[in-house]
């Protein structure tokens, strides 16, 4: 079997600590342990020099697997990443194009950056590797490959959504990004609304030729492209979900008594519909009064990108938004909305999801959401909670027995937790039970599985590839 080599833009390297690996990472070492592999990327460190000397490599081994690692400088952080990345691509990708804040310069590094990355790794990689690179960080990375020679086969997996083509053509760089991504063997997406998005901007650019259902070719280039919505290991999950509560949960579960609880947690990202969630529970309170002073919602969203003005900006919204609803629906006795601005463990986040009556995941668009599934495998199965589930996550393509709403639309989502807060256990149980199957079915094990094996299956390409030659030229 071909060894593995994983690309993303942060990699997960090992240390003594008792943290529990989640999302990409379980998938991804899972991946790793069945094939043996390397697992390269940058290591989230600045470094004040350029980034060039051969001596900045860090490579670690750990249970047969290694990790090699980089460090970028301050320039190349603030334009590949900050700029580029999560101010172009992010929001271009999830359709906030009034958010994009294109910058020539920054797209210029992005390349750079993807070159630089590509040109420290091919020392490492053995004539039969695979290699699986992970997310929009780095679209341009088979380019840069095939530019400096390498021939192996190389996948990608895009873990947000892919923009259809009146969004995607408003990037400048569009066409040049197309190109790029036509380099990669295999072109994964979580939804195929997301695959059919990708597919639908080359056909707009009348390059595309259909050889059949799922294999393309464009730019001299053919190419798969296939469906892989990524899971969970829900075994993992209930295991960290259950067992005793620490004795500050404890006592503040004593302390709720009767009072239902509807939870929400997410990194705090204008993607996540965090204000129009905060306006919905408003209208349970005010369209359902009979839940004033019997319900509490927490929101837990952690900062993140907090130097960039939108977030700083949706952070001030949200704390306006709290205080305003406490005051109109709180009593001496209750506070209906906390809102906590922190990062919880893991482990604990499960125990807090297993002890919640609804979990409210209503993004504005999510290429997959894992929460929702985690939150589901937290719950105990005699007594489990409910889902209320945004139809803008990739999720609610699988788990339809979740309550599926609109977060647009206030007045469905308050009905919709409405329901969830008066669901009949029996009904609880089977919508659970029916979501848990499909969580076992497809769960992240499967996922890095079936795309690997779906890599691995694809022909070498051979040295003499006229697409390789003609981009090393451009």
């Amino acid at each position: 079997m071909s060894r593995l080599v994983v690309v993303s833009n942060r990699i997960a390297i090992p240390d003594n600590s008792k943290a529990s690996a989640g999302g990409l990472a379980v998938g991804v070492l899972d991946a790793l342990k069945t094939t043996g592999g390397l697992w390269f990327g940058w290591n989230g460190e600045i470094s004040e020099i350029s980034g060039e000397e051969d001596d900045e490599l860090s490579v670690v081994e750990h249970d047969g697997i290694t990790y090699a690692s980089m460090p970028l400088n301050q320039n190349d952080y603030d334009l590949y990443y900050c700029q580029f990345s999560n101010a172009v691509l992010w929001p271009a990708f999830h359709y906030r194009i009034d958010l994009v804040d294109f910058q020539r310069e920054a797209w210029e590094v992005y390349c750079q950056v993807n070159d630089l990355l590509a040109k420290r790794l091919k020392p490492l990689i053995k004539e039969d590797d695979v290699l699986w690179i992970h997310d929009y960080h780095l679209l341009p990375f088979a380019a840069a490959l095939r530019k400096i020679g390498v021939n192996n086969r190389i996948g990608f997996f895009l873990h947000i959504p892919f923009p259809t083509p009146e969004i995607f053509n408003s990037l400048p760089t569009h066409q040049e990004l197309l190109k790029m991504m036509c380099e990669y063997d295999l072109l994964g997406f979580q939804t195929e609304a997301d695959r059919m998005a990708f597919v639908d901007n080359l056909k707009q650019q009348d390059l595309l030729e259909e050889i059949d259902e799922k294999t393309h070719r464009a730019y001299g280039n053919t190419f798969k492209t296939e469906v892989y919505p990524i899971g969970i290991s829900p075994d993992s999950i209930k295991e960290m979900a259950e067992g005793p509560l620490p004795p500050k949960m404890a006592a503040m579960k004593k302390d709720l008594g009767d009072v239902q609880n509807i939870i929400s947690c997410e990194r705090l990202d204008y993607t996540k519909g965090l204000p129009e969630r905060f306006l919905a529970f408003e209208a349970l309170l005010e369209n359902f009064p009979q839940h004033r002073g019997n319900v509490r919602y927490s929101q837990i969203a952690p900062t993140s990108r907090g130097d960039v003005l939108a977030y700083q900006d949706l952070r001030h919204q949200l704390e306006m938004e709290v205080g305003r609803i406490n005051g109109k629906y709180g009593s001496l006795h209750s506070t209906p909305l906390f809102y906590l601005n922190q990062h919880f463990d893991r482990r604990l986040l499960m125990k807090l999801f297993r002890l919640t009556d609804v979990g409210l995941v209503t993004p504005l668009r999510d290429g997959m959401n894992l929460v929702a599934k985690e939150y589901v495998a937290a719950q105990n199965p005699e007594d489990p909670g409910v889902l209320v589930l945004s139809r803008f996550a990739g999720a609610a393509n699988e788990m339809t027995a979740a309550l599926i709403v609109n977060p647009y639309d206030r007045d469905e989502v308050a009905a919709a937790l409405h329901q969830a807060l008066n669901m009949p256990l029996e009904e609880r149980i089977s919508r659970y039970n029916e979501m848990m199957e499909l969580l076992r079915k497809n769960d992240i094990a499967q996922w890095s599985k079936r795309y690997v094996e779906d890599l691995q299956a694809i022909p070498v390409r051979n040295s003499g590839h006229g697409a390789v030659a003609e981009h090393a030229a451009s």
